[in-house]
């Protein structure tokens, strides 16, 4: 590789600081044989009430006497060229008036908040790949401009998500801008190359990641002599987001390669028994090698078949007419004692892996930057006793339709909360690129259920977060209003002998690919037949923090008080404007099994489902339990209405993860998935996360 043509994107390198020990001030220098792509680059402020000359990062690091006004680093150095990351500028003199640009790009005023004549935050603006001057100034003052070439990089790629289990599997996109990648183009993750990768565009690659360690990873991309490289680019956690495993390759030729992997841990698992075809007595049998892996050739191989895995001790998974050639499955261990009797106890599983990172901040109002505001000016006076002001912070989730949850008393921020600008809190996270938002309000704990209503938020996007590392001073602005309404106009699907008899309504904020933010805006839930409009008041202007942001509204047909199937859920209609309602009516029409029948002997191999009108299905999914829901059967098929047939792996015997005899519960679901492909299906769109809309119904049998 020649090392003059690669581009470096950024590192940390041992500074060169003339002993002076100041965090980013200092000059990196790069290992030998590395270009970085910085290399060759080349009025007062006493408006928080202190004395800039003598309050500074000179003063507080011991620095000589110098000019007042410097700009010397940037913490993060670097981030994602679409923007949106939270930036921690070190320097001399700012004022509350500061400005800031990254390049030629003037920071929008709303993304900056001044913190001391040393320090302001501020959200990075979208650039071009590669460094960028730091320039910062007092509002017009020209006389206190300062600059420091190459102080901000821009990287050259990202990862979407950027996130996902040690167990590897996660299907990840590699963004790139301004890239040129090709068939011969090679990407890494912390060292390992991916376990498949595909060319989408020249600026786009779909990379399925290998299994890994905990903590934050290198992502490398190589084509010919010229390698991009991000640190802390992927981020390995626990974390279940599903974009792993499912089918992919090319058409079915003559050849099928199946891949089989434990899901918590990620080993393979060798001897794992596949099973190709609908039926034993025709299908093309094997055993999965030493690395999990099981090839099929056969001249039979030139049409759709359905593929089935099963395991010792572990859950099956059954995929029917399967047209691609390469089918990865991961197979849920079966957590019993008899599990763990021969040998090592079965897998743990839960909590977190690796260290948490831990995340110090505060809450700040307006009172620095707008001489006439008043801290919690934005919040309504209490008009009860027993009625107080409090604010709490979250972290954005995976889920959209969660139902928000007030916190525990002990974690509210009230006005009393001391700070050094506004008001100090403390959180426990995992590691990896972090977005976190604060809802500020009037709450009453002396109600039944405590009542909170919020009235302004504040959100922080782009944190990194490292395993066993306090960041801090990451100031949350409370400045964005909940004052708008969002209108849905919901058309209910007919209720059915068994349900659904209700709506249940709901809206929250999907943060770009950051997760979502639950909203206190109160879940509606009229009865059906339904066909009007619901108002949900209290949601935030989509400017300021939250540009690029989308509304996520969601309605779901249930059944009881409860919400129990069966079911039928619309839950994904993205919008940006409140100006104009919210038509969601596509639900998809709830499934009937009928084979086998309600109550009645399975047979262990046919099943039949037909659907009530509604949006056409996608996919079917059945989730098959038995043993008191310690083992699960998951058989996907294409599109609705169908009679399919598996293969009976009892016959494979109860060692090779058969369901045992006895009672089982069959639940079916009918998915319409955006954009959906079933040879390119992932394990996410067999679940409710990955459903654009999804119906829902269970049913009891016997074995």
């Amino acid at each position: 590789m020649r090392t003059a043509s690669r581009r470096f994107l950024p590192a940390r390198f041992a500074p060169i600081c003339a002993g002076l020990a100041v965090v980013s001030a200092c000059v990196a220098t790069a290992p030998s044989g590395i270009r970085r792509q910085t290399d060759g680059d080349g009025g007062g402020g006493g408006d928080f009430g202190v004395d800039p000359q003598t309050t500074s990062s000179s003063a507080s690091t011991g620095l000589p006497d110098a000019d007042p006004h410097a700009l010397l680093g940037a913490d993060p150095t670097h981030g994602p060229f679409n923007g949106g990351q939270r930036v921690l500028l070190h320097g001399n003199g700012f004022s509350s008036k500061v400005r800031v640009w990254f390049g030629d790009v003037e920071v929008d005023p709303s993304a900056i908040v001044p913190i001391d004549p040393s320090r302001v935050q501020v959200v990075a603006p979208p650039g071009a790949a590669g460094p960028v001057e730091l320039a910062a100034q007092n509002g017009d003052d020209a006389s206190t401009r300062r600059s420091l070439p190459g102080g901000y990089v821009y990287d050259a790629l990202y990862a979407s998500p950027s996130s996902g289990p040690i167990s590897g599997g996660t299907t990840i996109e590699l963004i790139g801008q301004g890239t040129r990648w090709d068939a011969t183009t090679v990407a890494r993750i912390g060292q390992k190359p991916c376990t498949s990768l595909a060319l989408l565009e020249p600026t786009r690659l779909a990379c399925t990641v290998p299994q890994g360690t905990p903590g934050a990873k290198t992502i490398s991309v190589t084509t010919g002599d010229e390698t991009i490289l991000v640190l802390d680019g992927y981020t390995y956690e626990d974390s279940q987001n599903g974009y792993k495993g499912g089918l992919s390759g090319g058409p079915l030729a003559g050849r099928l390669k199946v891949l089989v992997y434990n899901n918590f841990t990620g080993d393979p698992i060798p001897g794992a028994r596949v099973v190709v075809g609908s039926s034993l007595s025709s299908a093309l049998l094997g055993e999965a090698d030493a690395s999990g892996v099981a090839v099929f050739e056969d001249a039979s191989l030139d049409a759709p078949r359905t593929v089935t895995v099963a395991a010792t001790c572990h859950s099956p998974i059954s995929f029917a007419s399967v047209p691609v050639d390469t089918v990865t499955v991961y197979l849920d261990p079966v957590l019993t004692p008899a599990c763990g009797a021969s040998g090592d106890p079965p897998p743990p599983v839960g909590g977190k892996v690796g260290s948490a990172a831990v995340l110090d901040g505060e809450l700040v109002w307006d009172t620095a930057l707008d001489p006439g505001a008043a801290a919690w000016g934005n919040i309504p006076s209490p008009q009860r006793e027993t009625e107080r002001k409090a604010a709490y912070v979250f972290t954005t989730g995976a889920d959209p339709l969660a139902t928000f949850q007030l916190p525990p008393e002990y974690q509210a921020i009230t006005p009393d909360t001391p700070g050094e600008l506004g008001h100090a809190f403390t959180m426990y996270l995992a590691p990896g690129n972090r977005s976190i938002y604060a809802l500020a309000g009037l709450e009453d704990r002396s109600t039944d259920p405590p009542r909170f209503t919020a009235y302004a938020m504040g959100i922080v996007r782009g944190i990194p977060l490292l395993p066993n590392r306090v960041t801090t001073d990451v100031f949350v602005r409370i400045d964005q209003p909940l004052d708008h309404a969002l209108t849905m106009e919901v058309t209910a699907p007919a209720k059915g002998p068994k349900g659904p008899d209700r709506i249940k309504a709901n809206v929250s904020l999907m943060i770009g690919n950051d997760g979502f933010a639950t909203l206190p805006t109160g879940a509606q839930s009229p009865l059906i037949p339904f066909d009007g409009r619901l108002s949900f008041v209290g949601v935030p202007p989509l400017n300021r923090d939250l540009l690029g942001a989308s509304y996520h509204s969601s309605a779901r047909a249930v059944t009881g008080q409860a919400g129990l199937a069966p079911l039928s859920v619309v839950g994904r209609a993205l919008s940006t404007t409140t100006s104009a309602p919210v038509r969601i009516g596509d639900f998809v029409g709830v499934p009937t099994l009928e084979t086998p029948a309600q109550n009645g002997a399975w047979d262990g191999a046919h099943l039949a489902t037909s659907f009530a009108a509604g949006a056409p299905v996608d996919l079917s999914v059945y989730d098959i339990a038995s043993g008191s829901g310690l083992i699960r059967w998951t058989v996907a098929v294409p599109a609705g209405s169908h009679a399919v047939e598996l293969p009976d792996i009892r016959q494979l015997g109860l060692d090779h993860g058969a369901l045992p005899p006895g009672p089982v519960t069959i639940g079916v679901y009918g998915a319409r998935i955006d954009g959906f492909d079933y040879g390119k299906l992932v394990y996410r769109q067999l679940t409710p996360q990955g459903m654009a809309a999804y119906s829902l119904d269970s049913f009891s049998a016997h074995l």
